[in-house]
């Protein structure tokens, strides 16, 4: 996300080093180009008006503080604005209210709301610790109501059955019953949703949410459309009462446009952002986080976070325990690496969220993609065991099987094994020398701006 929008704003503040002071001659023609990038990342244009002003305002005339740079100064502004016009802080859920708490989720066909509402639900079970209950009132289409039936077995909470012969107000007032009887925490209510706005869809959603009373209301929208996104959030928040927004498919939009606009438009907060089809791909959208991500100052603090909550600890402190006590680092070692990495976003994702990634070139980053990394452990996959505990016994012959049994070729196993070795030596080191020797076994390995 923010890729394309990143790029020329690292370029374009790029050229003001070297200068003592931000002036209203070398700021001009880099406003501009803000001001290009901003559009060409679909935000809506009253908002690059209202954010370029502000810019100018606090950034002309600024004096360069002690060692920073005008380049550096000009960042501070920029990431200030980005995270004013995104609304300041997180916007938690509101819940506090007589159980079940009752969110509804509404917006477009295609947009990702149910697989929104299963997200949010195994969000608010494992991070909230909430028992959860699924209803869907969409009886356009029968075929979502299997799709949340399976979501809600998949992510493990309650799901309260409906039909398309039922009418949706009945389906979510019964709904709310059972869950009151149960003692249910959080009711969510998947609501039917269309392929455009439209008065029929609108009334039907109006209908439900005075029959319910949600405390929250959530729209979700597919922030692939850009511009779109925050006009259809209007819409929706003119005929019903929003209390936030979720985007969702941050992950395939190089843009942003959708973040930056949504809330300026609608008055709406962003609550969550969904980056990937995994019920796990989702969290909760932090202004001051995704401006120093569209910066290139990475966002360590969610990186943090995802690790904390989906890192085995147990499988960390085996491997950590085996390195010390000098056993090596061997293939199924470096499976658990992967899947783990898998856990936590991927490598798009954790990418998105490291420092200095942003200047990586564009050629090391195509190559480190998930695509990879799901090759590589269906090699590992397509090893015997005993393979995989000792890599030095893979010899020719070996090395044809596994391509065969993977469906990649002996290039690609060599390349994993050689990736492998290195990786080996690498712990050797942790091993012995601790993280220092580490550091610099990695430095001259790495892109530019990383921190050693």
């Amino acid at each position: 996300m923010f890729e394309s929008l990143s790029e020329r704003l690292s370029g374009t503040i790029k050229r003001l080093r070297g200068q003592a002071r931000l002036t209203d001659d070398n700021i001009k023609d880099t406003l501009r180009e803000v001001r290009r990038a901003l559009l060409e990342a679909d935000v809506a244009l009253p908002v690059v008006r209202t954010f370029i002003d502000s810019v100018q305002a606090r950034a002309v005339g600024q004096d360069v503080i002690q060692s920073l740079s005008p380049g550096q100064a000009l960042i501070k502004v920029v990431h200030n604005e980005l995270v004013k016009v995104m609304g300041e802080a997180n916007e938690a859920l509101q819940l506090k209210t007589q159980p079940p708490a009752v969110i509804m989720v509404a917006g477009l066909q295609g947009a990702g709301k149910t697989t929104t509402v299963a997200k949010l639900a195994l969000w608010l079970k494992e991070r909230a610790n909430k028992n959860v209950m699924l209803v869907s009132c969409d009886i356009h289409r029968p075929a979502a109501i299997e799709q949340l039936k399976t979501l809600a077995v998949e992510v493990d909470v309650a799901f309260h059955p409906s039909t398309a012969a039922q009418d949706p107000v009945q389906i979510a007032t019964r709904a709310a019953d059972q869950a009151r009887r149960q003692f249910t925490d959080v009711l969510i209510i998947d609501t039917a949703g269309r392929l455009h706005v439209d008065v029929e869809m609108m009334e039907e959603i109006k209908r439900i949410h005075s029959a319910v009373e949600p405390i929250e209301t959530l729209f979700v929208v597919d922030s692939m459309t850009g511009q779109d996104a925050a006009n259809s959030a209007q819409a929706f928040n003119e005929a019903l009462p929003l209390t936030g927004v979720v985007l969702t498919k941050t992950d395939g939009d190089a843009r942003g446009g959708a973040a930056l606009s949504v809330r300026h438009i609608t008055g709406r907060p962003i609550k969550f952002i969904g980056a990937g089809e995994k019920v796990t791909a989702l969290e909760p959208f932090h202004p001051e986080r995704i401006a120093s991500r569209i910066l290139g100052m990475g966002d360590v603090l969610s990186l943090v976070e995802e690790a904390h909550h989906k890192v085995d600890r147990n499988q960390a402190q085996r491997l950590a325990k085996k390195l010390q006590s000098g056993r090596g680092f061997n293939l199924e070692d470096l499976r658990g690496q992967l899947e783990q990495m898998s856990s936590m976003g991927g490598v798009a994702g954790l990418m998105d969220k490291l420092p200095g990634m942003g200047s990586m070139p564009k050629t090391m980053k195509n190559q480190t993609n998930d695509r990879e990394v799901g090759r590589m452990v269906a090699i590992i996959n397509s090893m015997t065991p005993r393979e995989r505990r000792l890599p030095n016994l893979i010899k020719g012959s070996h090395k044809r099987r596994i391509a065969l049994g993977s469906g990649t070729r002996v290039q690609d196993v060599n390349r994993l094994l050689k990736q492998h070795g290195q990786m080996r030596k690498m712990m050797k080191k942790f091993s012995k020398g601790g993280m220092a020797k580490m550091m610099r076994g990695l430095k001259g390995r790495m892109p530019p701006g990383m921190p050693f």
